[in-house]
C-alpha cells in the first residue's frame, strides 16, 4: 500500500464529510460506512468512515474518523485522519 495515495484518499474524503452540517452528522453517531476506491496508483483501498462522539460523557462534539488500508496486513493497522465538528458548525483546532 502506498502510503501517500491512501492518505490523498482520506484526505478527499474527510473534504466531503466536513461539508456536511452538525445536524446530519448528528445523525449519522454510532454508525460506520464502508467503501472502496481506486487510488491513482491503480490499487484498491477500503475506506471506513465512524462517527462518534468525541467525549460520550459530554455528547457534545462529534469526531469523524476515515481510515484506509488495502485488505491485508495494513487491515490491522490502518492509517487514519479524523476531524472533530462542534455543535455552532465550527472544527475544533481551526
Amino acid at each position: 500500500m502506498d502510503k501517500q495515495t491512501a492518505y490523498e484518499l482520506i484526505d478527499i474524503e474527510l473534504q466531503g464529510w466536513r461539508k456536511l452540517p452538525y445536524s446530519k452528522l448528528l445523525e449519522l453517531v454510532g454508525t460506520n460506512h464502508d467503501k472502496e476506491v481506486v487510488g491513482e496508483d491503480g490499487r484498491t483501498y477500503q475506506l471506513e468512515i465512524d462517527v462518534m462522539w468525541d467525549d460520550k460523557r459530554l455528547r457534545n462534539d462529534l469526531r469523524v474518523f476515515v481510515s484506509a488500508d488495502e485488505g491485508f496486513w495494513r487491515a490491522f493497522f490502518p492509517l487514519t485522519r479524523c476531524f472533530i465538528k462542534r455543535p455552532d458548525g465550527s472544527f475544533v483546532g481551526e
